[in-house]
């Protein structure tokens, strides 16, 4: 899962418009995020295997302190309350609480049977829809389309910015998940981690645009979608 969860943090916009839709990416995003650096640092771990499933060349063998749901529920708590503690907004930091374990339950859905409900001996849940590539791209680009309309329904472009570099992030997002499909497999999983950094870029992109747009209704009446 990877549109999946940035459909995710663009819908969120529309229940807490005040919450940035960095913030919302960071939070629907934080296990994937953690990820690459915990596997550079040899603290969870992946191999990989070409063709393990038709959508990807990883078997995720142990990254329980991302990936678990309690790690998830916990990351969630944590993040909810430094929002809270920054904003003070206790609407907008529930529900950035509730985005972190949304994840597990979104790779729930695609994943091989390896996501730990806990850290330690838990057993390994997973769905397996990675093993049917055209149903999984339906689901990805379902949740992102549905996500995006209800992100422009919401909110309208200041300016340039606002309206173009929308469209520039989810080209970013659209092209770097189809490139994950259609690339070989990656080379090291020094490579995994190093070029998984590289998913941080997609919180900053979100913040920039969502600072150049405005909540529909606060300033000007409601229009009709759009993502001018």
């Amino acid at each position: 899962m990877f549109l999946g969860h940035f459909g995710v943090g663009f819908g969120a916009k529309s229940l807490q418009p005040r919450v940035s839709l960095g913030t919302l990416f960071l939070a629907a995003q934080l296990a994937d995020l953690v990820w690459p650096t915990l596997l550079l640092l040899g603290v969870e771990r992946v191999n990989i295997v070409p063709h393990a499933t038709a959508a990807n060349a990883l078997d995720f063998v142990h990254y329980p302190f991302t990936h678990s749901l309690l790690a998830e529920l916990v990351g969630g708590l944590l993040l909810g309350l430094v929002y809270w503690l920054v904003r003070r907004n206790a609407q907008g930091a529930l529900l950035v609480g509730l985005l972190v374990p949304s994840h597990w339950l979104l790779d729930l859905v695609v994943h091989q049977p390896d996501l730990p409900l806990y850290p330690g001996p838990s057993p390994l849940l997973g769905f397996g829809l990675w093993n049917h590539l055209a149903i999984t791209q339906v689901v990805e680009f379902a949740l992102l389309g549905w996500g995006l309309w209800l992100y422009v329904r919401r909110t309208r472009a200041r300016n340039g910015v606002g309206r173009y570099g929308l469209l520039g992030l989810l080209a970013f997002l659209v092209v770097s998940h189809l490139a994950s499909i259609f690339s070989p497999p990656p080379a090291s999983v020094a490579l995994i981690g190093w070029g998984g950094q590289l998913l941080w870029l997609t919180v900053l992109l979100a913040y920039w645009v969502d600072r150049n747009r405005e909540v529909i209704g606060e300033r000007h009446p409601a229009s009709a979608p759009s993502i001018s």
